[in-house]
Order: structure tokens, then C-alpha cells, then sequence
């Protein structure tokens, strides 16, 4: 490949769940910032679009392929495939995890747990018992607190468990990676980034992403949002209002919903429920029923879907009840909202611990659904001054930390710019348009 034809195009490949396309359209959209070219594809015929776009638009008529040739992938960490296969055909590959460092750090963390004995957990055991062995976590990590897969059935067998080995798997493909990248800051996961380093080829801490480049909120959303909310929000008092989503994936029971519905209604404040029409299941329709003769029109909104930043950045929310999923927890903190978290599953336990226990910006209400339980944590985070003090000051940190002049995430994005470069060029000088043409076109037959 000539010098002259060296620029760098990108194939940012997310894995095709909400919370996934959301940070890396974020991250994709920072990379239109800085790099000459880039595409995005979520094509499941990931092989073929690959290929086929490495060769030079015009090359292969049966493709239809018009962008220039990839140079460097980052593909979405739990999907090492992706990896193996930019590889395989000379295109370096990075690896971009859409967790928090810390839970990542603690998947990292399992063979030795059960090194340890710490996995798996006795049956009936208690899960309020202290860990060892995920490094500089040693003081306040609870078997609770753990990845959810990490409880199983509480038998022997759990380490041949299939979701824990194909964590186990995924996050150590993650060593392979040319890099490995992470939508986090240090000054939020600074110790769990170090004990990860030296796991890794590289590691680049370059977020909060949304807060970098603040993408359009329906650009990668599975759902459609009711902008209504906003308007509805507008007619409220500043902080008065509990917004409450649980993700795109948690799933609860109708005894689960009353219980969330009479601690919110109970706790007094104005709420805004995202409750999407598959979460309650059969009993949806009665689930919503219920919600609105319970609060009232003027004191609750229930929509199906929000446009979740502008929500977090309107004066009248208050406090975020929340699942502690990444993306969420990170938009919270960019806008120093206090937040309750209930974590479902994966690296959501982990999430909550560190929000309530490590930097205090909310609760943590894992393991318990109760109504008082509800009330006295939500009135908690609106009102109380401690944590929204610790919220704001957290929100400040971030927004040094993306700031151009000496922010620590705005210099790691420019690092990884730099690397990415570098790849391309290393992958330009060291082979010929005839033998790259002639490989890529053997691979599709």
C-alpha cells in the first residue's frame, strides 16, 4: 500500500445490545473527531465486510464495498472472534470493553478466587463475607458484590459453570488484543487500571465517552424515546424528581414492581419510571395500570423508553434509581446526579458497590426489594447533602479529566489516536497492494 494512501480507517464493531452500541457510537464519533476516515458496522457477516473492505473501492464489483480499505479494527471485547479474524488477515485489532475497569479487574480476578477458595460460594453461605485475591479491593469487596455468575447454584461444579467459562475465556482473549480500551477515567478507577496493565499489551482509560462527544440521543437507540417526558419534567420544581430506569435488560416480577411502586410512592417525591413493555412481562399492562392510579398524573410520568442524558442533565431530577449499569453509572456521574442502584446482573454488583461504598455518590440496594427499603434510600439520596456533595465533586473531576489542557482522558484518547496510526502505517509499510489484494480475495472464495 503507498505512503500516500497510509491514512488510517477504522472498523469500530460493537456487539449489537443497547449498552454496547451506545458507548462505542460514542467513541466512534470522538474517533470522526480526530482521524482522517472511519466506518461503522454492526453487519453479523462481520468476516465479509471485513475482507471485502480491504479492498480498494472499485477492486471487487460483486461487493459493493465504496469505503477505503480498513486498517485497524476495534471490535468489541466480548466478541474475540472479531479480533481473531482482523488478525488472521493482517488488520491489527484492539479490544474496547464496555464495562467499568473494576469489574473487569475482578473477571480478570476469577481463576484466582478459586485459587483461593473464595469461589465458589458455600450453599447458603454468607454473602455479606469479605473477598480476597481481586487486587486493592481486599477492604470492601463482599461475595455480593462479585459478578452475578459468580453465585451459581452454590455446588462444586460451579467453575465448570458455561457463562463462567466464557467470561473466563472472553476476558482473557482480552491479553491478544493489540490494546485493550476502556470508557473509564483514572481518576475514577486509577487502582484497578494499574493492576490491569501488566495483564495487557496496552490499556487506554479514555472516558466518560458521552461526555466527550455528546452524540445524538437517538443515533444508536434500539427504543424510541418519549420526548414527552421532558416537556413534563419542565413543569416540575428543581431536584424534585426521582428518575428511575433499570437498563434495557433487566427483567422484574409483578411482586417486585409493587414493591418499587409503594416505596417510590411513599418516599414523596415526583418520579419519572422508565418501564419498558417487555420488563413486567405478562403482567405489563396491570403493572402500568397500577402505576397510574397509585401517583396520579401530576405527580408520576411512566414511559416505555427516555432520552436518558437529557433527562440526567434536566434541573428538575433529583436522584436516579438505577440498575449501576456502566453506561448509566457514568452518565450519572458526569452530571453529579446522587443515585440508588438495584443491580440485576454481570458487572452490575460490582458497579453499585463502588458508587456506595468507594465513591459515595449514592446506595447501594443490592439483594433487596422492599418498599421501605425503597423509601428510606430514595428520600436518602434526594436529600441528603453528603452524597450530592460527593456526586458534584465527582462530575467536577470528570469534567477535568476530558478538558484538552491536561486532562488525563483527553491525553490517553490522543495517545490511542496516535497508536492507531502508528498500526495503520506498520500495516501500510508492511505489505504490497498486489499480495494484500490477492490474500483478502483468496479468503473471500
Amino acid at each position: 500500500m503507498a505512503a500516500a494512501a497510509a491514512a488510517a480507517h477504522v472498523l469500530v464493531f460493537p456487539f449489537p445490545a443497547q449498552g454496547h452500541i451506545n458507548c462505542m457510537m460514542h467513541f466512534a464519533g470522538d474517533l470522526l473527531e480526530h482521524m482522517e476516515s472511519i466506518r461503522t458496522k454492526g453487519s453479523v457477516a462481520y468476516r465479509r465486510v471485513l475482507l471485502a473492505s480491504l479492498v480498494r473501492a472499485g477492486d471487487d464489483g460483486s461487493t459493493g464495498v465504496q469505503f477505503p480499505p480498513v486498517t485497524c479494527v476495534v471490535a468489541d471485547g466480548i466478541m474475540p472472534l472479531a479480533i481473531d479474524i482482523a488478525e488472521e488477515i493482517g488488520v491489527p485489532a484492539l479490544g474496547f470493553r464496555t464495562v467499568s475497569a473494576c469489574s473487569f479487574l475482578a473477571y480478570l480476578s476469577i481463576p484466582r478466587l478459586f485459587e483461593l477458595g473464595e469461589l465458589p460460594f458455600p450453599a447458603g453461605g454468607d454473602l455479606d463475607e469479605p473477598v480476597r485475591g481481586v487486587p486493592g479491593m481486599e477492604t470492601f469487596l463482599r461475595r455480593r458484590d462479585l459478578p452475578s455468575f459468580c453465585r451459581g447454584g452454590g455446588g462444586g461444579d460451579s467453575q465448570n459453570d458455561p457463562m463462567l467459562q466464557t467470561v473466563n475465556e472472553v476476558t482473557a482473549h482480552s491479553r491478544k488484543a493489540r490494546a485493550l480500551v476502556l470508557n473509564t477515567s483514572a481518576s475514577m478507577e486509577g487502582p484497578a487500571l494499574a493492576h490491569i496493565a501488566p495483564h495487557m499489551r496496552d490499556v487506554f482509560a479514555i472516558g466518560p465517552l458521552h461526555t466527550m462527544f455528546p452524540a445524538p440521543a437517538a443515533a444508536g437507540s434500539l427504543w424510541r424515546a418519549d420526548d414527552g417526558c421532558m416537556a413534563w419534567l419542565d413543569g416540575q420544581p428543581d431536584r424534585s424528581v426521582v428518575y428511575v430506569s433499570l437498563g434495557s435488560f433487566t427483567v422484574i416480577s409483578l411482586e417486585q414492581f409493587t414493591e418499587f411502586l409503594h416505596g417510590l410512592v411513599a418516599a414523596g417525591h415526583a418520579f419519572l419510571w422508565v418501564l419498558r413493555p417487555d420488563m413486567v412481562g405478562a403482567s405489563q399492562s396491570a403493572a402500568l395500570r397500577e402505576a397510574a392510579a397509585a401517583a396520579g398524573d401530576s405527580r408520576a410520568r411512566v414511559v416505555e423508553w427516555a432520552p436518558q442524558l437529557d433527562v440526567l442533565r434536566h434541573r428538575a431530577v433529583g436522584c436516579f434509581l438505577t440498575h449501576a449499569g456502566w453506561n448509566s453509572t457514568l452518565e450519572a456521574a458526569g452530571e453529579g446526579v446522587p443515585t440508588v442502584c438495584w443491580p440485576f446482573f454481570a458487572d452490575q454488583q460490582i458497579n453499585s458497590r463502588f458508587v456506595g461504598g468507594v465513591w459515595r455518590t449514592g446506595l447501594d440496594m443490592k439483594d433487596v426489594c422492599d418498599a421501605a427499603v425503597v423509601e428510606r434510600m430514595v428520600r436518602e439520596a434526594m436529600e441528603s447533602a453528603e452524597i450530592r456533595a460527593s456526586a458534584q465533586a465527582l462530575a467536577r473531576q470528570l469534567r477535568r479529566d476530558i478538558a484538552d489542557d491536561g486532562g488525563s482522558s483527553a491525553a490517553e484518547f490522543q495517545r490511542l489516536v496516535g497508536f492507531i496510526k502508528e498500526l495503520s502505517q506498520s500495516m501500510a509499510d508492511s505489505k504490497s497492494d498486489d499480495l494484500l489484494t490477492a490474500g483478502i480475495r483468496n479468503a473471500l472464495n
